[in-house]
């Protein structure tokens, strides 16, 4: 099966850095799923696993986890799928990825794709749903407000496929006031469009911004990037007793100034249920489902804004490029090979 792949890490810009290869087609076992892939997108830490030194340079590896196909065959232990049904999902890190013809991935992490979307659509929901949604509901508990400010949540990096996707769950699910963060027109115009309130710029000081809003100190605030340029503007600015999430990769993160607040400080990374096998790990599978009835009802959209071409090597470096470029904005999605 045609696959692209790469065996040294290293900056995008190098001919080697993903390459077309050919791998043998994999068989479904156990709970697996046998996915013929027809969309992928790309997301922030394809480009982060893919400059990462990795335990073994003479194998391949293959990125992608966003994915969206057609089952073509499933392991004796599946229950919930069959040959022919159209699904969607975001694989686990510890596997092989999604760049490659066929991929496996196991029945519990997987839903139905949206009846309403093309696989492209589909493809750019999946890595993004889950996190806004474990950020949102497990971690924050948006749905138990708290003591002050339980009302606002405030959004750091809004117009990524994360923000543009937690935007959308929070007005569809919630009663809360949305502050979400753009710093171009065309970003802050897509934010707005997502469902947000209030939108301020992340280039300049945000405790002020806020404040200037006149709508109260955020009980909640969730940093998508960039976390530790605005750490001390989050500090100042959410409510005693508040809740803050954060999922990117800050290279020092001190959480001490946050004491006086007693605010509590929680990580998110979608891959842990796979990674770890936990009792709960058909909970992203379910909550996939729930995305997708929500589309089909219109209350959400595709997060999709650009079709970039085949997946192939080439067309993936450029994809990587405009990633690590800072310029993107919703999901980058690639379809067919």
């Amino acid at each position: 099966m045609k696959a692209v792949a790469f065996k040294s890490p290293g900056p995008i810009d190098r001919s080697d850095s993903l390459e077309d290869i050919t791998l043998e087609k994999p068989a479904a076992e156990g709970r697996d799923l046998l996915v013929r892939i027809h969309a992928v997108s790309i997301n922030p830490v394809d480009t982060k696993v893919r400059s990462r030194p990795t335990a073994d340079e003479n194998a391949w590896k293959v990125l992608g986890y966003d994915a969206c196909g057609t089952v073509e065959a499933v392991g004796p232990e599946v229950r919930n799928f069959t040959p022919g049904d159209e699904v969607y999902y975001a694989g686990s890190i510890d596997r092989p990825g999604t760049n490659s013809e066929f991929h496996l991935v196991d029945e519990r992490i997987v839903a139905r794709k949206p009846a309403s979307l093309s696989h492209p659509q589909a493809a750019a929901l999946p890595l993004t749903a889950i996190t806004a949604w474990e950020m949102l509901f497990d971690r924050l508990e948006v749905a138990r407000p708290t003591a002050a400010g339980g009302h606002t949540i405030l959004i750091i990096g809004g117009g990524g496929g994360v923000g543009s996707i937690t935007i959308q769950l929070l007005r569809v699910l919630t009663d809360l006031t949305v502050i979400a963060t753009a710093s171009r027109p065309e970003t802050e115009e897509w934010v707005r469009a997502c469902g947000a309130h209030h939108v301020i710029n992340h280039r300049k000081p945000l405790a002020a911004q806020v404040e200037a809003l006149d709508v109260g100190a955020p009980g909640f605030v969730f940093s998508t990037t960039q976390t530790d340029q605005h750490l001390a503007d989050i500090v100042e600015l959410i409510a005693p007793q508040g809740r803050f999430g954060l999922i990117d990769d800050p290279a020092e993160l001190d959480i001490m100034p946050f004491k006086r607040k007693a605010v509590s400080i929680h990580w998110e990374l979608m891959f842990t249920r796979p990674l770890f096998g936990t009792p709960d790990l058909a909970e992203q599978g379910k909550l996939l489902q729930r995305v997708a009835e929500l589309v089909d009802a219109g209350k959400v959209r595709t997060t999709l804004t650009e079709v970039a071409g085949k997946i192939d090597a080439a067309t993936l470096r450029r994809a990587h490029a405009r990633i690590e470029s800072g310029t993107a904005h919703g999901k980058i999605v690639l379809e067919g090979f």
